[in-house]
């Protein structure tokens, strides 16, 4: 009898940025259940990590390992795929994934909110990919950032946390030139997929899932499967961005 054949990212290993909650542990169990074994990174989420972790140890032994880091520190970020190849054995993917989000409204900026919003949404990724890329070219790895639609079109009272995405889709499109032929890098936007931690007018919600083309919510789901079909289903695509949206994007801006 025929085998049956092997996951397509059977000993592969990814590391994923901010992976202990939300977007990143669906992205985490994803890639696990296509046969990866998984790096889950986390700043403040250690029980959250060690749990999701556990989790998928207890189905493959030795597949997953939590790693805790300040992406705000560059020696941390410098340490951190390398810490994952120690654990794992090497790296083929990464995924920038970790964020932070909150309001900046024009005339109330400050140096400490521009330092956050920039180091966590652009600097991180920029200097995790260079920390990375040795290993990348070795394995003709893939980097994958998670942007924004809201790097392509501005969403009022964010206007920091929207250059720094819109900076990353920049960032994304450069490191594939630099890193091409062996990397390929490319970054997904998602929409409204999931609301923000700190909560939003319910009002606001339907709104805006009413602008958009599908009339309904995305899941993180939705960006773990556009997440794979880059790492396993586009060997010759690079530098693209590719919105999670619902057709979002297609209407007018939210206010």
């Amino acid at each position: 009898m025929p085998r049956a054949p092997a996951p397509p990212l059977q000993d592969k290993v990814v590391l994923i940025t901010g992976a202990a909650r939300r977007i990143g542990a669906a992205l985490a169990l994803a890639f696990h259940e296509r046969g990866a074994k998984v790096a889950v990174h986390y700043r403040n989420s250690e029980a959250e990590a060690a749990k999701l972790v556990a989790g998928m140890n207890a189905r493959r032994q030795g597949s997953a390992v939590a790693i805790g880091a300040d992406l705000h520190d560059l020696s941390a970020l410098a340490a951190l795929p390398g810490a994952t190849v120690k654990a794992l054995g090497r790296l083929d993917v990464l995924i920038n994934n970790a964020s932070t989000f909150y309001p900046t409204p024009i005339g109330q900026i400050t140096a400490a909110q521009f330092d956050d919003l920039v180091g966590t949404n652009l600097r991180a990724p920029l200097f995790l990919a260079q920390a990375a890329a040795a290993e990348l070219r070795l394995r003709e790895g893939l980097i994958l950032n998670i942007a924004d639609i809201h790097a392509l079109r501005p969403l009022q009272r964010h206007a920091v946390y929207c250059a720094a995405k819109a900076a990353l889709v920049m960032l994304t499109r450069s490191l594939a030139r630099e890193l091409g032929p062996r990397v390929r890098v490319n970054a997904i936007a998602p929409g409204p997929v999931l609301w923000p931690a700190s909560g939003v007018d319910a009002a606001l919600r339907r709104r805006i899932v009413a602008r958009t083309a599908l009339k309904r919510s995305g899941k993180p789901a939705d960006v773990a499967k556009a997440a794979l079909f880059f790492a396993t289903e586009a060997p010759f695509v690079t530098g693209e961005v590719l919105a999670i949206d619902g057709g979002r994007l297609l209407a007018g801006e939210d206010r």
